[in-house]
């Protein structure tokens, strides 16, 4: 979802594209997890996030749900996050303080320290200056990402956030009732109707977007 900030103030004031190099790379971390451990209440979960993490924990959403997603409220929307232990550490961060799902880490945590800045339905990439503490070397964005097929991956969330923009707006200007089946809708519609984990994740995606497009005119 959107962050309603001044850029200025949490970037360095330049806008970059996938192709551009940037001081984000924090050489391995060297052991810290400090983002892990206080961020991850704030991770929303696009659906290729919640495909991934499915997939590779064979469960279904409503299995995952309570453990590893909890149900948030953004922009009037009933939305999946990371899931916090109790001590607000994420629940995928195991004991040697690295990431137990690193290779499919959701999408927020590939762009850490980098965030979208939206300009209509079309975005680039910044870099928030006051969020990591390791210094950074710089690395061309798209390796920092580690995202196979980055032009398709970006026409994705282009596509994800424009529907997301629209039922928002919907929300916005409905009475409670048509909220929340607007948020139940979208809800159903990308994460609780499960993902064939077999198939290319795209197509599927598309095929309910271009139904979620006519459902919420």
């Amino acid at each position: 979802m959107i962050r309603e900030v001044d850029i200025r103030e949490i970037s360095d004031g330049k806008l970059y594209r996938s192709s551009d190099m940037v001081r984000a790379d924090t050489g391995g971390c060297e052991g810290c997890s400090r983002c892990c451990r206080e961020m991850p209440s704030t991770v929303l979960l696009d659906p290729l996030d919640v495909f991934r993490i499915m997939k590779r924990t064979g469960s279904s959403f409503d299995d995952l749900l309570g453990q590893s997603f909890s149900l948030e409220v953004e922009e009037g929307l009933v939305l999946p996050h990371l899931a916090a232990r109790e001590d607000g550490v994420c629940v995928f961060l195991n004991e040697a303080g690295r990431c137990s799902i690193h290779e499919d880490r959701p999408g927020f945590c590939r762009l850490f320290p980098l965030g979208r800045y939206y300009q209509g339905d079309d975005f680039l990439y910044f870099i928030q200056v006051h969020e990591c503490r390791h210094s950074k070397t710089k690395v061309r964005i798209r390796r920092w990402l580690e995202i196979e097929d980055l032009p398709r991956y970006e026409a994705y969330i282009r596509s994800w956030h424009a529907l997301i923009r629209r039922a928002v707006a919907l929300a916005e200007s409905a009475d409670d009732t048509f909220c929340r089946q607007i948020s139940l809708y979208v809800l159903e519609q990308f994460y609780r109707r499960g993902w064939d984990p077999d198939a290319d994740f795209y197509p599927q995606y598309e095929e309910r977007a271009k139904a979620a497009s006519e459902a919420l005119r």
